[in-house]
């Protein structure tokens, strides 16, 4: 059965990717685009989801970062944090209204 018409995603898709470590809808996006384009599909696909094993739910609910990558080998098993070769650096946004961009001056 399609979950979503816009992209021909497959419920059975939806399980899959769940089943590899998605357990949001906009992990779900992520990998197949479902719910990216009119919407309608989201409801289902957290229906879909439900509360089930979620690795990433589990860390959140002990505490733990969520925002590492899980390892491919085991699921719910995190990589080691970014200490790998070529990780990029954190992203910051403004520390002080200094920081912030100054507007354009207006020409005459």
């Amino acid at each position: 059965m399609y979950v979503c018409s816009c992209f021909g995603v497959t419920e059975a898709q939806v399980k899959q990717h769940a089943e590899d470590g998605a357990c949001t809808p906009r992990q779900i996006a992520s990998a197949c685009k479902a719910g990216t384009d009119c919407g309608s599909c989201v409801r289902r696909i957290q229906a879909i989801l439900g509360r089930g094993n979620c690795p990433r739910r589990d860390l959140a609910d002990q505490g733990k970062p969520v925002l590492t990558a899980l390892s491919p080998e085991g699921r719910g098993a995190v990589s080691n944090g970014g200490s790998a070769a070529g990780a990029r650096p954190a992203v910051t946004g403004p520390q002080t209204a200094d920081d912030l961009p100054r507007p354009l001056p207006r020409s005459a």
